[in-house]
């Protein structure tokens, strides 16, 4: 049976009601993840009360060696 591990990201947003995600530190990251074996699975972002967005999160997940 496969058993996977599971691992979170939070990015933050800048700009004065968010939503400004640096790309270029984004996509290094997930970069630098798929080279560790991690493949992402979800990627959402939270919403304040004025829907600004204030974080991107990322799940990734990876068969679990044994």
């Amino acid at each position: 049976m496969i058993t996977w591990e599971y691992k979170t990201m939070e990015f933050e947003t800048k700009g004065f009601i968010g939503g400004i995600l640096d790309i270029s530190t984004f996509n290094e990251t997930l970069n630098n993840c798929g080279r560790e074996g991690w493949e992402l699975v979800s990627c959402f972002d939270t919403n304040q009360s004025n829907g600004a967005s204030r974080k991107v999160i990322a799940v990734f997940k990876r068969q679990k060696q044994m």
